[in-house]
């Protein structure tokens, strides 16, 4: 079966329509399905349900089904979209060679960050994304805000060159990382919650761990800051965060920048921020093997923007 797919993908002719179908196979691979990779690709379902196909026609292969059991890879689909990933690396490969043969940067360089970074105070994220413009403006860059987990099974499977993240578990012997900064995290309820008005002093761990807590979904289900608090919904965003906090049904933690806005506005109160804080470590993260210069300049421009910034 490996000789007959090799043949199958060696014999398709690859123009930019088949290597933008490549991509989009890649991209619902890396997401787990279409649903999930319309926001990334900016495309509908039907869309992507037709890019599918036109492939699958060309290659002449069922590359995945889908169904009440979810979206799953045939055989000949994990070989092609393994194929496809070898083929992506060599063209990246051999546009950044080029461009180092002609002095510049060139090629694509694919970017992966979290959430709720544009009201980060110790991150110029825009202004490293300037700098890397002005020092390479003929890289093609494109950036993908995604849930930390998949920024890691990107970095795994080829979809991302370099992302930025919170400390996920152990990311070390899988790729190489960099500490950036470190972004505050503190509790907070909405307007409707009955702690809104409780004061700090009467705020106790009891109190707390009888609260329904909205969580990370990448997080441990431990203790946070001495409390076993009880998990009721998890999010991989910010923003999810945020929008079950406003609900006024439960209690959460939010980076202090994200959430100064509505507490300002009086939508959401601090909750005995002087104990319920802790700081989240962010990295730059690349796989293992030597980045690109395109990769290694955007990487020092989002170190610097952190110390200028600050």
């Amino acid at each position: 079966m490996i000789n007959k797919v090799r043949h199958r993908v060696l014999n398709l002719s690859l123009g930019d329509a088949e290597l933008r179908l490549l991509r989009v196979f890649a991209s619902v691979v890396q997401y787990g399905g279409f649903s999930s990779a319309q926001t990334a690709l900016g495309m509908t379902q039907a869309t992507i349900s037709t890019h599918m196909r036109h492939l699958e026609d060309r290659l002449g292969l069922r590359l995945c089904s889908r169904g009440r059991s979810g979206f799953l890879l045939t055989d000949e689909g994990r070989l092609v979209y393994e194929a496809t990933l070898e083929l992506f690396g060599s063209l990246e490969k051999f546009q950044s060679r080029v461009g180092e043969a002609q002095g510049e940067l060139t090629g694509s360089l694919a970017f992966g960050t979290v959430d709720a970074m544009i009201t980060n105070r110790d991150l110029d994220l825009q202004g490293a994304l300037a700098a890397f413009h002005r020092q390479a403006p003929r890289v093609h860059l494109e950036i993908d805000v995604a849930a930390p987990q998949l920024l890691q099974q990107g970095l795994l499977s080829g979809g991302y060159q370099i992302v930025l993240m919170p400390s996920v578990g152990s990311v070390t012997p899988h790729f190489r990382t960099r500490p950036v900064f470190s972004e505050v995290q503190k509790l907070y309820c909405a307007q409707g919650h009955p702690l809104f008005g409780v004061a700090d002093t009467a705020i106790t761990t009891e109190l707390l761990e009888a609260q329904s807590f909205a969580g990370r979904t990448y997080m441990l289900n431990e203790t946070i800051c001495g409390v076993n608090f009880r998990w009721a919904a998890a999010t991989p965003h910010m923003e999810g965060t945020l929008l079950l906090l406003l609900s006024g049904a439960y209690i959460g933690f939010l980076p202090d920048h994200y959430a100064e806005e509505w507490v300002r506005s009086g939508r959401l109160r601090l909750l005995a921020p002087e104990r319920m804080t802790f700081e989240d470590l962010f990295h730059i993260a690349h796989p293992r093997n030597k980045p690109s210069r395109a990769a290694e300049t955007l990487a020092r421009a989002i170190v610097d923007s952190v110390r200028t910034h600050r």
